[in-house]
């Protein structure tokens, strides 16, 4: 099998490290593509150190890829697949990590019956811990998804869902970095401002949080029920309790709903942006 990244930006080198260190993918058979200008050129030069194929020709790409990421910019795919177009066969299989672009809009720009697949990654992909769903278009096999999701098990923890929830998706753990990030943040200038250096209280909130997590994960338990640990009645419990009817009271867990649904709805108007702006252009 061989794979093709059109664009070679940050999430194009994160997936084919990932392909190359789990012996997925060897890197002869990985292909990358980016525009023959100054960014396109450092990205190329960048992702060649993994040792895999770089060209400026999406239409060479194509013809030597079996699967195609297009990890490009949504505001250029409508160009680059009317391009590569007349050099896809059936033999292609081709998946979109850009939000807002459905699978309807990539199958009805390239020939009848080609198999696409719609992923929504995050950004802790790039260090192997990504949340990632896909879902499957209308000629995509079942064995189509479950090589997509081997690839992608590779950078992190992939599953299979339903397109029709990908903008929820993308509120959810698409934007969802950034409102952990945020949390980080905040915590930590809460140490800060406690006395604590600015070095000591990131790392101890980001421990914190990656910690809190992992329980998480490894005990399958419900969040409410490890909070109600931690707010046993000791004198920690005591002060976390304190803490938690403080948030409660500002609203924290309200806005963390309010952010996911204000992801999902922007998603949502940014794709009829460019429905509409693809209409006028046709």
């Amino acid at each position: 099998m061989s794979v093709g990244f059109i664009g070679a930006g940050r999430l194009a080198m994160a997936m084919a490290k990932g392909f190359i260190r789990a012996g997925a993918v060897p890197a002869e058979n990985i292909f990358a593509s980016a525009p023959d200008n100054l960014v396109g050129r450092a990205e190329l030069r960048n992702i060649k150190e993994l040792g895999i194929h770089v060209t400026h020709s999406n239409t060479a790409l194509v013809s030597q890829s079996d699967v195609v990421f297009l990890a490009i910019k949504a505001n250029v795919v409508k160009n680059v697949l009317e391009e590569i177009s007349p050099f896809v066969t059936q033999r292609h299989l081709f998946v979109t990590p850009m939000a807002g672009i459905t699978i309807k809009s990539v199958e009805e720009a390239l020939p009848a019956e080609t198999r696409v697949i719609r992923m929504m990654p995050n950004t802790p992909l790039v260090v192997g811990e990504g949340a990632t769903v896909y879902a499957r278009g209308e000629h995509a096999t079942k064995h189509d998804g479950e090589m997509v999701e081997v690839l992608l098990s590779n950078v992190g923890w992939c599953f299979e869902g339903k397109e029709e929830y990908m903008d929820a998706v993308t509120g959810l753990s698409g934007s969802g970095p950034a409102y952990v990030f945020l949390s980080i943040d905040a915590l930590a200038t809460g140490g800060v401002k406690m006395g604590l250096s600015r070095q000591e209280s990131l790392r101890v909130a980001a421990e914190t949080i990656q910690a809190a997590a992992k329980r998480v994960l490894e005990t399958g338990a419900h969040p409410s029920m490890l909070k109600d640990e931690v707010c046993s009645n000791n004198i920690l419990g005591q002060s976390a309790l304190s803490a938690i009817h403080k948030m409660e009271a500002g609203g924290f867990r309200a806005l963390l709903m309010d952010a996911v649904e204000a992801g999902e709805d922007r998603t949502k108007e940014l794709r009829r942006m460019g429905e509409v702006k693809n209409h006028v252009e046709d």
